[in-house]
């Protein structure tokens, strides 16, 4: 295992710890709208995300990452989503991982036992972003609304994902199941993309999840 100062980032004394959507008062909007909505929004809230650098042709790189998360190194422009944690690719030797809210630090042990002395990075990215889950019949004609990347199936198929523009600014977005994306958001654009999908989804109907 490297020597790399790893610590507990997030607060175990009862902290309160809040969404950069808390404010929009999500939970309040669970129910209502639309039965038959044709777009639902879940926030998928004060998860942990870390960013992992190293290098992806290195085979004891792949195999030690394997080793610590159970899933394969992910090829360019593709997410593999495993139960509630997910491995993407984002650049050459860069890729994120998601897992369960509170997993982060336990996540990052695990790929410095197993990745040793390689030449790596590891960064704890949680407190800059968020991801908003949506799902539902219209959500491809809301994309199509929002960017103007191509995202029609054979285009972009279950399991890619992208960084793109994206109204007026960028995010990933990521086809995680036939109808279901997720949009990878930065906590300081949070505010300006709900409004927009508020206003890009309202012929169709958007519901709120928990």
């Amino acid at each position: 295992m490297t020597a790399a100062n790893v610590y507990q980032q997030r607060p175990t004394t009862g902290a309160k710890a809040e969404s950069s959507l808390h404010h929009a008062g999500l939970a309040s909007l669970v129910g209502k709208g639309r039965k038959s909505a044709g777009v639902i929004v879940r926030e998928k809230k004060l998860l942990g995300h870390l960013t992992i650098r190293g290098d992806g042709h290195d085979a004891a790189f792949a195999a030690g990452v394997h080793k610590a998360l159970g899933i394969e190194l992910p090829a360019a422009l593709t997410v593999v989503v495993k139960g509630e944690t997910s491995l993407q690719w984002m650049g050459p030797d860069e890729w994120l991982l998601i897992v369960p809210t509170g997993e982060e630090f336990a996540a990052e042990q695990k790929l410095r036992e197993a990745l040793g002395d390689l030449h790596i990075a590891i960064t704890n990215v949680s407190g800059g972003q968020q991801i908003l889950e949506l799902s539902g019949p219209n959500v491809r004609q809301v994309l199509m609304k929002s960017t103007s990347y191509d995202v029609h199936p054979n285009s972009f198929p279950v399991g890619k994902a992208v960084g793109t523009v994206f109204a007026k600014s960028q995010l990933v977005i990521r086809h995680t199941a036939e109808d279901t994306w997720e949009l990878l958001i930065r906590r300081s654009f949070s505010d300006y993309w709900w409004l927009w999908l508020q206003d890009a989804a309202a012929e169709y109907g958007l519901s709120v999840q928990a």
